[in-house]
């Protein structure tokens, strides 16, 4: 078939996965068929097929794409020269993070279901390295006798849940600014490792 006029790869490619992320996030993985995304993308069902070989392979890329990017993203932050700065550090850039990206949080939460098993296993393993460096801060600071958490790994796991569940319900605009919510979490999150 030939290419709708006016696409171009390094225009298209991007268009392909945005519109992927907005239909997967407003109406779910198995409900979108590839011929929805072509039309929100202004192209021809089979001109998908360039950008990708399948619905499965757009999912597992959208999702991987997320974790990649979260991980870049921490990577870069300021190093920190205390546990109870890095926890700090942490929630404030996790909450920032995942507030200018909602549909991806939305789906790498929601669709991993419908990943193949060795797709999966890939995005478990990110996200478990994720989890990994808050553990080692919360390890950190345990050790330290700066924090008092009975078990490391729960902990880790309520406070990404409580973290990440900001996306749900924050609208820019609202009455509190994210550097306001930033602040509040904090306050959460600190008094629940009891520092």
């Amino acid at each position: 078939m030939a290419r709708t006029q006016g696409s171009h790869s390094q225009i298209t490619g991007p268009r392909v996965r945005g519109a992927a992320l907005k239909l997967f996030a407003k109406h779910g993985f198995a409900a979108v068929s590839m011929r929805q995304i072509a039309r929100e993308v202004g192209v021809q069902a089979g001109a998908l097929y360039n950008y990708t070989p399948d619905k499965q392979a757009l999912l597992f890329s959208l999702l991987k794409g997320h974790m990649v990017e979260l991980h870049d993203a921490l990577d870069a932050l300021p190093e920190s020269d205390t546990p109870l700065a890095r926890l700090e550090a942490f929630v404030r850039f996790h909450i920032a993070f995942h507030l200018d990206r909602p549909e991806a949080v939305f789906i790498s939460y929601m669709e991993l279901r419908n990943l193949e098993p060795e797709n999966f296993e890939v995005i478990e393993g990110l996200r478990r390295r994720y989890e990994d460096a808050l553990e080692a801060v919360l390890t950190d600071g345990r050790d330290a006798c700066v924090f008092d958490v009975p078990d490391t790994k729960i902990t880790t796991l309520a406070v990404i849940a409580m973290l990440t569940g900001v996306t749900t319900w924050y609208r820019a605009g609202g009455r509190l600014s994210v550097a306001e919510v930033q602040q509040i979490y904090w306050d959460m999150v600190r008094k629940a490792v009891r520092a």
